[in-house]
Formats: C-alpha cells, structure tokens, sequence
C-alpha cells in the first residue's frame, strides 16, 4: 500500500452511540481496521482469539504490563483489558488505518505513545438527546441514568484535548465527518513529504 496508516482514537460518553457509529463506520471505509485489545477474562461463545481479542491469563498480562507492550491498559470488572501497541504498529505498517476506541484517559496514553494519533470526540446533540437515548435502552433506573449523565458532563469538560469533535445526531452524517476528518488527515503535508519530494525531486 505504500504510505504508513493513521491510528485514530474515538471517545464519547456512554449512550452517544458510538458503538452503532463505529460498526457503520468500519463498514463504509475498507481501509479501516479495528484495534483488537488483549484481555484476561475467558472467550465467549463465537469469539475468536486474535479476531474479538487477545486472550491472555493474568501473568501474561502482568507481562506485557512491565515489558511496555499495551499502550493503555484497565482493569474492570476483575478482568483486564488492554491495546497491544505491536499490533496497532503492524496493521499502521501495512498501510491500513486503525481505529481505537478507548476512554479519555486511555486516549490520551495513546497520544504519548503515538504522536501522530488522530483524536476524534463524539458528541450527543445535546444533554437532552443523551438522556432519551439512555432511558430508551428500557434497562437502568433513574439514578443509574443520573449518574451516567453526570459522567458525561464531566468526560465532555476534557472536549479540548482532541483534535475534532462529531455530533452522532444523524448516524449517516456523522460517519461521513469522520471519514473526511481521515481524508483530510491523509492529505496533510506532514504525511506525504516522501511523494512531495520524488516529485520535486523530477524537476
């Protein structure tokens, strides 16, 4: 393929419906990958080792932990889950663009490991919106719903630290700003200095 990929870093608070957006997304850009993460807790029914995630026992884990091998890692429901920065390395290698959907902290560990990340923040149209689609899920209580708003409120005060900002109102449109935030990215002179100078080179 020539030309190294981007890694681009999504995150937005729960309920945005970035799971939906990124599914959609992935579907419309054959050069986009997804970013398979390592994780200790055992395989599902279906689920594929190196295709839904790496699956590791905790030392091997606690391995890759002090060998510097995940780019962010947490721990969550007694099990932990992390990036594998070998495996972002070879597909960005390849040529394809990796997609990462990590939380803002985990977002901006990838920031100091990769440079050149491309940050994206997906954004509810509003406090409201966000509210209706949680409690559209039918699944939590009044306080749980409160609660996850309030952390929402308190993700989006981090909005600065990203380089672009989508509103999933309209899922279409938001996958269409996205992939031209991955175009315009594409097509920035820092990316392209080796054809910039065989060109140049031919005069």
């Amino acid at each position: 393929m020539g030309k190294e990929g981007l890694l681009v870093v999504v995150s937005a608070p729960s309920g945005t419906g970035k799971g939906t957006l990124l599914k959609q997304l992935k579907q419309s850009n054959e050069n986009l990958r997804f970013s398979v993460s390592a994780t200790t807790r055992k395989p599902r029914k279906n689920e594929i080792h190196g295709k839904d995630y790496f699956f590791k026992t905790v030392d091997e884990f606690k391995k890759m932990v002090e060998q510097n091998e995940l780019v962010e890692w947490v721990e969550y429901c007694d099990n932990y889950y992390g990036t594998p920065g070998k495996h972002i390395e070879s597909l960005i290698n390849e040529g394809y663009n990796v997609l990462l959907e990590v939380e803002i902290e985990g977002a901006i560990s990838v920031r100091k490991k990769f440079p050149g990340s491309v940050l994206i923040f997906v954004l509810p149209p509003s406090i409201g919106e966000l509210r209706k689609r949680i409690t559209g899920r039918g699944t939590e209580e009044e306080d749980i719903i409160d609660k996850r708003l309030e952390k929402a409120r308190s993700e989006i005060e981090h909005v600065d630290r990203y380089d672009y900002v989508v509103i999933n109102g309209e899922i279409d449109k938001a996958v269409k700003d996205i992939n031209s935030i991955i175009r315009a990215e594409e097509l920035k002179y820092t990316r392209n200095l080796d054809i910039i100078n065989r060109i140049g080179g031919c005069f």
